[in-house]
């Protein structure tokens, strides 16, 4: 299911002892466009430090109900290495953070999740993931890139507003565009897989469509999710093969 990371961010956090705290904020790759970590408001329990809760914790996200219910207790998550608040998510924190949990290392591979293409909860896949390439990923926050500026291939066509998320796999499947200085009262949704580069310094996305393609693309409504019907004819507006074929 899609969800918008902006619904995600303010859900309850709830450990298996009780509620933590609220989602704050999401930390995504920007090889993969995979939320890699939710940044968990804790209020006054644990404010000295960030703490981070991975897709692998998560058990359920209940939209409805605005909840994210995750498999560890408080005193796992008080015990797991800590991160000092605002600072940057190194790849030793993350090695340790792992291994605290005893988690694959996504970055131990060329698909999304090391390995394997969509999140694995048991370990049948993770064995051979330290043979493989590695790569580094920078993590960016949702909260931070919102905002940023988007070009079609002949001139601006909005500014990152939201993302819709796949709460299977944790895959940023769409950027929401808000055109309001192009298009007034329009929003559109453009894949990751159609950006054809970024520079994060400039706050700028790059896609490969025109502005006309754009435009003529199906309407696009943020009441509700995109059904898959409406995600079909997206892609097929573009001529783009759907990530569901893949």
């Amino acid at each position: 299911m899609l969800i918008k990371a902006k619904t995600l961010a303010g859900c309850r956090l709830d450990a298996l002892d009780g509620a933590l705290g609220s989602v704050g904020d999401l930390l995504f790759d920007d090889r993969f466009w995979t939320v890699r970590y939710l940044v968990a408001d804790t209020g006054g329990w644990l404010a000295e430090r960030d703490v981070l809760i991975s897709p692998y914790a998560v058990a359920s996200v209940d939209g409805d109900e605005r909840t994210v219910s995750v498999d560890l207790s408080k005193r796992q998550i008080e015990d797991s290495p800590g991160l000092d608040s605002h600072k940057p998510v190194s790849r030793q924190f993350e090695e340790s953070y792992h291994s605290y949990f005893g988690w694959p290392a996504y970055w131990g591979g060329m698909l999304p999740w090391g390995g394997v293409a969509y999140l694995e909860r048991t370990r049948k896949h993770w064995d051979d993931v330290g043979a493989r390439e590695r790569w580094d990923p920078d993590l960016r926050s949702t909260r931070d890139v919102a905002g940023h500026e988007v070009r079609a291939t002949d001139g601006e066509i909005g500014h990152i507003e939201d993302f819709l998320v796949d709460d299977e796999t944790w895959t940023i499947r769409y950027l929401v565009v808000a055109t309001r200085n192009w298009w007034p009262g329009k929003k559109v949704i453009v894949s990751p897989l159609w950006i054809d580069s970024f520079s994060w310094s400039e706050s700028r996305v790059q896609v490969g469509l025109t502005r006309e393609e754009v435009r003529n693309s199906p309407e696009y409504s943020d009441v509700s999710v995109p059904s898959r019907e409406y995600e079909a004819s997206l892609h097929g507006h573009y001529n783009r093969l759907g990530y569901w074929d893949g």
